[in-house]
């Protein structure tokens, strides 16, 4: 059953295990196990996140394809959510509609940039991606008669996804079950869901074809593959996944903008957590994600309780700021560059090869 699950992907160290089921069971329980608004807002946040990296993973490191065209597909699924519900009333079937459309647009954009742009090699390819996603997220700014223009669109989710639904009128474990905590775990399931679906996929022949490919496109192609085709439809799986990824966020947090969904600062923390995860390892998505936002989301707190610790060493204090939280950032995200080059989830599978 676990075989068939993981599609015998199995994290092939005991490091690696105990860490993916500490996050997988951190997020099953965060509602219940951590106090706090934030807390939540946080989990569902790396929920999104596994999502959206494990599908540029297959994109980047399965296909080798670098793109930068990613949170072009994460915002036309966060758009379609929002425009369906503003328009068509906030039901199920105004959600489906919504992601269906979104699902078409982001698999025949893909389908095109796959068709049109593939051909053309490595950064060539890299900068006309870049271009698509900018002239998409000026788009995006000026039709504000459908998406809210730069003030983007609030929305409401049916009565069950909304926060005032309460079907228990006493607290579960000392929590309170309303439709907020039902919007989690719909999205908790969600996540699961995809990711097994991307193990599947990866680990099929189709994704050792992709490997094939990342490893040697010219010799795939000598052997009889079409390479073109092969990369195409890649590119369209990981657009889909990316826009499943955009939904996902726009149903937790009821409203969707340019800078949201569309922003190049999500790419570039896509990137890094790929590297700091590791490149072409679905897991890697799971456990940098985890990481990243976590850090990204406490460092500041952190930084703040070891400011005033130091408050009797001035220098060391300055140093310790929260003001300079994305200093200490990026000195983790070097320093993990650095012991783990071929990322967390390479490195830990790497202590346990043979000899």
């Amino acid at each position: 059953m676990l075989n068939r699950l993981l599609s015998g992907d199995y994290p092939r160290s005991k490091v690696l295990a105990v860490l993916l089921m500490a996050c997988l069971l951190g997020l099953a329980v965060a509602p219940f196990a951590f106090a706090g608004v934030k807390a939540l807002n946080v989990a569902a946040k790396v929920l999104v996140f596994v999502v959206l990296v494990a599908s540029f993973d297959l994109l980047l490191g399965y296909t080798g394809i670098v793109s930068f065209a990613h949170t072009m597909f994460f915002g036309i699924g966060a758009y379609g959510i929002a425009i369906a519900t503003s328009r068509l009333g906030a039901t199920w079937g105004a959600l489906a509609v919504g992601l269906g459309c979104a699902l078409l647009l982001s698999l025949l954009l893909a389908l095109a940039i796959g068709l049109f742009s593939l051909r053309v090699r490595a950064i060539f390819f890299a900068m006309i991606t870049l271009a698509v996603a900018a002239a998409f997220q000026t788009l995006a700014s000026q039709l504000s008669g459908w998406t809210g223009g730069e003030d983007g669109l609030t929305f409401k989710l049916p009565e069950w996804l909304s926060p005032s639904f309460e079907p228990f009128e006493e607290e579960v474990l000392g929590v309170l079950i309303d439709g907020r905590l039902i919007t989690y775990y719909l999205l908790f399931v969600t996540a699961v869901v995809l990711v097994l679906a991307l193990l599947r996929i990866v680990n099929s022949p189709f994704g050792r074809v992709l490997q094939a490919i990342r490893e040697n496109e010219f010799r795939a192609e000598a052997i009889g593959y079409r390479v073109v085709v092969y990369r195409t439809l890649s590119s369209v799986l990981s657009a889909l996944f990316a826009c499943a990824a955009g939904a996902m966020l726009a149903l937790w947090l009821r409203y969707n903008g340019p800078d949201t969904s569309l922003s190049f600062e999500i790419m570039m923390d896509c990137l890094l957590i790929v590297v700091i995860g590791g490149m072409g390892t679905i897991y890697g998505a799971v456990v940098g994600s985890v990481l990243f936002v976590v850090a990204q989301s406490y460092l500041q707190d952190l930084l703040g309780v070891a400011h005033e610790a130091a408050s009797g060493l001035p220098w060391l204090a300055a140093l310790l700021s929260p003001d300079r939280w994305l200093l200490w950032l990026g000195l983790l995200f070097v320093l993990s560059v650095y012991y783990f080059p071929t990322g967390v989830v390479g490195r830990l599978r790497s202590l346990r090869a043979p000899p």
